[in-house]
């Protein structure tokens, strides 16, 4: 339950910053960033292409930036990238790359969205002056479906790239999370790709942000492209602090948001009607679908938020979807489950 007694299972972006990260926000030593002399700032990015194992970092306002960003950078005008039809840059950020880069997006249909070598390849455009050249495979670990990417996938999508001379970035949104699945440090996943994306206000609980690594000249480049955007901040300290502690320290507990999912899980399973996709209970969402065909689903949102519980709608495939963060507890678990199966009865 978050502090305003609400038990929020919509997404893991809905967390809280903790009391400490609010202490660093107020102690927060700042400068004017642009000029970079922001010095909070400056250790925030320090620490994270270390953690990441890159050679420099960049702060950024939101992933769809640092996204963008990893588009921008490895692009010209005219050129194709290669990714999931599922996948967060094509889906969910507005056709940015199509804005921004004017590059067009070959998407590809994966089983359970898990990155296929073989159709990935057969994908790269051939030298051919009717087609548009491929110069980057977009990647995501761990998927919006809740599953993790193997590392051997990861490998053989990278060996490939270098192959046929493709960048590789990655939108590790919730990368944390696939290392705590994996039970490996982050830098056994960044090795397989050239630059990463990494959301710091999700399971991690800082308010605002994300990180954008790679090589330090290609991050130079990002840095000016996050100018053109609009994304050139000043006095960042303030929302930096919270991040470096958010990198530094959450990611330690966010096994404790799998487990959690795997009650919940357990618990809705429990409830005729309910059937939990247990193939993608890889992280901290669980997906299930209710075999019920009346008006109480479409009104499951609202009827629970009469109850202080809030979900998200039913999704266009019939899912639905509930995710554990660092506010929901076991106690909020047994309450929201107990609340829609009176609902369903």
């Amino acid at each position: 339950m978050n502090e305003r007694g609400l038990i929020d299972l919509r997404s893991d972006t809905v967390t809280h910053p903790t009391a400490e990260m609010r202490q660093r926000m107020f102690e927060a030593e700042v400068g004017d960033d642009v000029y970079g002399d922001d010095p909070t700032t400056n250790e925030l990015e320090r620490v994270a292409a270390e953690i990441l194992g890159k050679e420099a970092a960049l702060f950024v306002p939101s992933g769809t930036m640092g996204n963008q960003l990893g588009v921008l950078v490895h692009t010209q005008r005219g050129q194709e990238i290669i990714l999931g039809s599922n996948s967060h840059i094509f889906v969910h950020e507005v056709g940015a790359a199509a804005v921004l880069s004017g590059v067009s997006m070959k998407t590809l249909e994966f089983t359970g969205d898990l990155p296929e070598v073989e159709k990935i390849e057969s994908a790269i455009r051939a030298e051919d002056i009717h087609e548009p050249e491929t110069s980057l495979v977009c990647l995501e670990n761990a998927l919006s479906n809740g599953r993790v990417v193997p590392l051997s996938t990861m490998r053989e999508v990278y060996d490939l790239s270098r192959r046929h001379h493709l960048a590789v970035h990655l939108d590790g949104a919730r990368l944390f999370n696939a290392a705590a699945f994996l039970d490996v440090d982050v830098k056994e996943i960044t090795q397989y790709v050239d630059t990463v994306n990494v959301c710091l206000s999700k399971g991690l609980c800082a308010p605002i942000g994300s990180i954008f690594a790679g090589p330090a000249k290609v991050v130079k480049r990002a840095r000016k492209w996050r100018k053109l955007l609009g994304g050139g901040m000043r006095q960042t300290g303030f929302i930096a602090a919270p991040a470096l502690l958010a990198l530094q320290e959450m990611p330690k507990r966010l096994l404790e948001d799998h487990a959690n999912a795997d009650y919940l899980a357990k618990k809705l399973e429990e409830v005729a009607g309910v059937s939990v996709l247990s193939e993608r209970r890889d992280i901290n969402m669980v997906f299930f679908t209710i075999d019920q065909d009346n008006d109480t689903l479409g009104q499951l949102p609202a009827l629970l938020k009469e109850e202080g519980i809030l979900i998200n709608g039913q999704e266009k495939n019939g899912e639905w979807r509930w995710v554990t963060h660092k506010d929901v507890n076991r106690e909020d678990i047994d309450r929201a489950v107990s609340s829609l199966e009176e609902l369903l009865k």
